[in-house]
């Protein structure tokens, strides 16, 4: 088996992502060491223990622990006691990689102040799930801002914000608000939204538009309003154009100079960040690693 070989030590939190819809993404170390666990943490016992069960796992009902949003500083000195105690703990919350927008990170927070060892086990994710099917190309990478507020001024306050960001931006949100949140969108004009609805499950949806588009995008379907909804706002058409600008400066500077003073000159010029421009300036010159 793949994961044979590998240490996976007692007193250690593993810290695992579940699917967010196909069972079949959970990873092969995820269920090596759900086998391995001494004590299993999770939002809802219920359904992880339904979920385990489905690959085969079946621990008993003192390996249980229940940690979530309401309870997770208090659960959290279980969990660390058990970890003294030499115990594997894993959590898991409902779907997804916890301490994310799930709950999880308060308690890998005390799990290290504790002076305790915290081991990732990735996997799933709707931020890059949604990420790698954008064909978002904002340079400047992107940032994930969670929900939205869930009341209309805040909300409404917060888009006039994501319209001044010129970075991608990745947000969640729920079935029940997804068209006054729509609607809130259209303040963003004809920038590109690209929507992931039920992201990876039987009736995934994936659809690029502009961002004023989306109600009418979502009362096509009476379906499309059902599911949890990923999204991403797409970087400001301006910062890929500075980028593209940014790489004619670079090739005329490097017909004439070192890699690492055309990068220099080239991102001082354009405003472009500087390790974009030398990760480009090697492929154009694969042989000056040491200019």
């Amino acid at each position: 088996m793949a994961c044979e070989g590998q240490a996976h030590p007692g007193g250690c939190l593993y810290v695992l992502a579940t699917p967010i819809g196909n069972l079949s993404d959970i990873s092969l170390r995820g269920l090596h060491v759900l086998q391995l666990a001494d004590t299993l943490a999770c939002e809802d016992t219920r359904h992880s223990q339904s979920l385990l069960r489905q690959y085969g796992v079946d621990k008993p009902g003192g390996s249980w622990l229940a940690v979530h949003q309401h309870n997770e500083a208090e659960a959290a000195g279980q969990v660390i006691l058990r970890l003294q105690q030499g115990q594997r703990v894993v959590y898991l919350s409902d779907a997804g990689t916890p301490g994310i927008s799930d709950p999880g990170a308060r308690l890998v927070a005390l799990v290290q102040q504790a002076g305790l060892r915290v081991m990732p086990l990735p996997g799933a994710s709707s931020i890059t799930t949604l990420m790698s099917a954008s064909g978002c190309t904002g340079d400047d990478g992107f940032v994930f801002i969670g929900f939205l507020p869930s009341k209309a001024m805040e909300r409404q306050h917060r888009v006039q914000t994501m319209a001044t960001d010129a970075r991608a931006q990745v947000f969640l949100e729920a079935p029940h608000r997804i068209e006054a949140v729509a609607k809130d969108l259209q303040a963003l004009g004809d920038r590109s939204l690209t929507v992931g609805r039920e992201l990876t499950k039987q009736f995934e949806e994936i659809a690029t538009m502009p961002a004023h588009a989306f109600s009418e995008w979502l009362s096509a379907s009476s379906q499309r309003s059902k599911g949890e909804f990923a999204l991403v706002l797409h970087a400001l058409a301006q910062q890929v154009d500075r980028m593209a600008e940014a790489e004619r400066v670079l090739d005329m500077l490097l017909q004439e100079l070192p890699v690492k003073t055309a990068v220099k000159l080239a991102a001082d010029i354009s405003g472009a960040p500087r390790n974009a421009l030398y990760a480009l300036a090697l492929e154009k010159k694969p042989s000056s690693h040491s200019d």
